[in-house]
């Protein structure tokens, strides 16, 4: 998988939606490495480390330094998160538009704070889903209202992802 990753770093320049499922502490390095080395045509990013707390721990100290100042989408599905890693990732990416940031298998009441204030305050992103292991978050009414008034609409999760093979027939018609 890690040369694999790294052919398609020196050969394919133009990849415009990457999405990683990333489950060995081997290929973390060249996966960043190939995030960093795309970010100019990158729009669309999907990276889950599904039940690896390390790699979602490290992922999120290292992704906000290398991730494009614009993204259409950013999709993280985690593995019980700590809330100074989740903010390490907020504050290195703070130049960083999310038009739609997906997060999911995230405690919210641990990144609530951090999301108020690097993404709502900031206006960091148009759309937000949080999925705390099934719970959506956009149920919560009142805190929905709050993202309302700095125009961001909270919506569920499975309304904002994106099929990867559903966005490859959308770009090829």
């Amino acid at each position: 998988m890690e040369q694999l990753l790294e052919l398609i770093m020196k050969h394919c320049k133009n990849i415009k939606f990457l999405d990683l499922n990333i489950n060995v502490n081997q290929i973390i390095y060249s996966a960043l490495n190939l995030i960093e080395n795309i970010k100019q045509n990158l729009n669309y990013l999907s990276i889950k480390t599904y039940y690896n707390k390390e790699l979602s721990s490290f992922l999120l100290q290292k992704l906000g330094q290398i991730i494009p100042p614009k993204l259409e989408y950013l999709d993280l599905y985690l593995c019980n998160v700590k809330a100074c890693d989740f903010e390490v990732f907020l504050k290195k990416s703070q130049d960083t538009f999310i038009k739609k940031l997906l997060i999911s298998n995230i405690k919210v009441q641990v990144i609530l704070p951090f999301i108020k204030t690097y993404i709502m305050k900031k206006r960091r992103a148009k759309y937000l889903a949080i999925n705390d292991t099934g719970n959506e978050w956009f149920s919560f009414k009142d805190e929905v209202k709050e993202f309302m008034l700095y125009d961001i609409k909270v919506q569920s999760y499975y309304d904002l992802v994106i099929n990867l093979y559903d966005f490859i027939l959308k770009e090829l018609n």
